[in-house]
């Protein structure tokens, strides 16, 4: 049996929410152990998520650099090969830089970093490094989402026209961050957020799934952003206009002060003979609207032949049985360890080039919500 890749966790202590879906998310095809990790700032804490999981106490830091002097301090045999950053957007960058200067692998949570500066930053240093990097846009991982990208990109619906995609949730409608709800306190705090909340949070994955399925580029946005929740520091409520490549129009709308959705991720491609449609609550599902014939639901399973190549890799069950948010980001864990060993490369829009377009995605619509231009390039 080929060895687990050996990783160090940064961030992801005791009850924290992304930390917990990246290590079921690893753990799911067993190719992954976590064998040390800096879990907290807070020693006692950091220890006991050790102890959970499993991994010594003398392997649980309190930051990433003492993390990394510690583990290079090891036989090569034994030291991490991986990290995994699931901290607030504020330690991403410094985590991966150090990870980079010590020749190891990473999968980062996204956004990249808290800004476009920091993350060109970053691309340069991983442009002259063996070191490998993975954002988990998680969207991305799902195989329906790839069938989508297959087809519009083979014209099943002709030239492409327009792209809508919305993200609405409902969870800050109330000023969560004044009751000390930590998912809440940090990702309404810019200086640990950084200057977009909404937009940085959940706007970032629509915009990565928009890109990604029509394969076409956003060249300019036109935007209105707004913070509902009196004394909030950072927008809740975001709306874009974008101007695509070849003359393509699309809409983003992205907002968490939508009181009663959920996580209600809906994206629509047209064409000039059609469209296709696929919605976070109905994963396994793809609708095919046509021009001039009927509308086909294409169903997710390992027996649809009908199904591309690239969809077929990354189901795991028949027709049938749902498939979600887990497997999703274990399809991108999984693409990271074929990169790690050799077998395969990183998939399209999780690398550092797609980091880098989500960051000047944001820096724009920042720049044209304040502007007294109509449009603002990208």
């Amino acid at each position: 049996m080929t060895k687990k890749i050996r990783v160090g966790m940064i961030g992801g202590g005791p009850g924290a929410f992304i930390g917990a879906i990246h290590r079921r998310a690893m753990w799911l095809d067993n190719r992954f152990e976590i064998v040390a990790g800096a879990f907290s700032r807070d020693a006692e804490k950091s220890r006991q998520m050790a102890a959970e999981l499993g991994v010594d106490a003398d392997r649980a830091h309190t930051s990433a650099d003492k993390l990394m002097e510690a583990e290079k301090l090891l036989p090569v045999e034994d030291r991490i090969q991986c990290i995994s950053v699931v901290t607030p957007n504020a330690y991403h960058y410094e985590a991966c830089a150090l990870a980079v200067e010590n020749g190891f692998h990473i999968v980062c949570d996204k956004p990249p970093t808290r800004t476009l500066e920091e993350t060109i930053a970053l691309k340069e240093l991983l442009a002259g490094s063996p070191s490998l990097y993975a954002l988990t846009f998680t969207y991305l991982g799902y195989p329906m989402v790839h069938e989508a990208r297959s087809r519009v990109l083979n014209g099943d619906i002709g030239k492409i026209r327009k792209v809508f995609v919305q993200y609405p949730q409902g969870w800050l409608s109330t000023p969560l961050e004044k009751e000390e709800v930590k998912q809440a306190s940090w990702r309404t705090d810019p200086a640990l957020s950084g200057p977009a909340g909404c937009l940085g949070d959940i706007g970032t994955h629509a915009f990565s799934l928009a890109e990604f399925i029509s394969g076409k580029k956003v060249n300019s946005v036109c935007a209105d952003i707004r913070s509902f929740v009196d004394g909030r520091l950072v927008d809740d409520d975001v709306s874009v206009l974008m101007g695509m490549s070849d003359d393509v129009s699309g809409v983003l709308l992205a907002s968490q002060i939508m009181a009663g959705e959920e996580n209600a991720l809906t994206i629509k491609v047209y064409g000039e003979t059609g469209g296709f449609q696929w919605s976070h609550s109905d994963p396994n599902t793809l609708i095919h609207m046509d021009l001039n014939g009927p509308t086909q639901i294409l169903r997710a399973g390992q027996d649809n032949g009908y199904l591309s190549a690239q969809t077929q890799q990354l189901l795991r069950t028949p027709s049938g049985h749902p498939e979600g948010f887990i497997e999703a980001f274990s399809n991108i864990y999984g693409q990271m360890a074929d990169a790690i060993v050799g077998n395969g490369e990183l998939g399209e829009g999780v690398g550092i080039e797609a980091g880098e377009r989500v960051m000047r995605f944001v820096d724009a619509v920042l720049t044209n919500a304040i502007s007294s231009e109509k449009w603002t390039e990208m």
